[in-house]
């Protein structure tokens, strides 16, 4: 039986699938208002325990069809160690169609398009990337280690290696001050990539991490449920997305949840948002069910 070091976080849609830590922690670890790894120290396992794993699994799962590489981002493996293990992965799991995991700008960065394309052609065609905003100014006050122009420079290059990128931007991380700056630089980043699936999630901090964020953002005051609806559809209207991209906000932080693909059902995911902020608190999600 596997023993996971936690905490062991993935994402929503990887729920059913097999995760195999292959890094513990972040090796960034520095944004202020993420709480994930702040308890863990990043170190890369040992490639025989990963192997080990990879083996167990397979015996307890051999039909699994995705995996999903923990930590914080596995991608910061040198690629003949991610290689090794999705040559295992491929091998042992014989109807995997898809490996997938957390991605940052920095890592993508690190690898050449020759090295990034390698990794898709062994199945790791999927990396969850958390955008979280595009504004410079936002970004250095969350202390993200990175600047917009990096994250475009970052996601162009996964896409034009082959991956399908799945992006986060983190609804009222600018707070009252930055809110309009963060929506339309966020919009500009989108608009100027190539994303497949998109989320927005609700700004939330833990008690674990306010002391550090406030003091990299010391002018920064918390939107409400209603400012935070009235930020997403400012977000919605300047998304014009040249592909095709499949938008959710189903995370538990948010007020309302949506489903559409942008740029087909923009319309109608506006409609849905003001129609919301003109009922009120009576068409918000209770936060009985938004893990406050």
């Amino acid at each position: 039986m596997l023993e996971y070091s936690f905490p062991l976080f993935r994402p929503p849609s990887e729920a059913n699938n097999i995760i195999i830590q292959v890094t513990l922690g972040c090796s960034y670890n520095n944004c202020s208002f993420c709480s994930m790894y702040k308890t863990k120290s990043y170190q890369v396992r040992n490639l025989e325990d990963i192997q080990k794993d990879i083996e167990s699994l397979a015996l307890s799962y051999p039909d699994a069809t995705k995996v999903f590489l923990a930590d914080g981002d596995a991608l910061s493996l040198k690629n003949e160690q991610l290689l090794t293990i999705l040559k295992q992965l491929q091998k042992l799991f014989v109807k995997l169609r898809r490996v997938s995991l957390y991605a940052s700008a920095q890592n993508i960065l690190n690898k050449s398009k020759k090295e990034l394309e390698a990794l898709v052609e062994n199945k790791l065609n999927l990396i969850y990337y958390g955008v979280e905003t595009g504004s410079d100014t936002v970004l250095k006050k969350i202390t993200k280690g990175v600047s917009q122009s990096e994250i475009i420079n970052s996601l162009n290059l996964a896409h034009e290696a082959g991956m399908k990128i799945s992006a986060t931007v983190i609804l009222g991380i600018g707070g009252d001050k930055y809110s309009n700056l963060h929506i339309k630089e966020s919009a500009k980043v989108i608009n100027s990539t190539k994303v497949n699936y998109l989320s927005t999630l609700q700004l939330g901090l833990e008690e674990d991490t306010k002391e550090i964020f406030y003091k990299h953002f010391n002018d920064f005051n918390m939107l409400d449920d209603y400012q935070l609806l009235h930020e997403q559809k400012n977000f919605l209207k300047l998304l014009n997305p040249s592909n095709k991209i499949i938008f959710r906000s189903n995370h538990a932080s948010n007020a309302l949840h949506l489903a559409g693909i942008l740029p087909k059902n923009k319309n109608r995911l506006i409609q849905e948002l003001e129609q919301a902020l003109l009922l009120g608190k009576t068409a918000f999600v209770s936060n009985t069910f938004r893990g406050f």
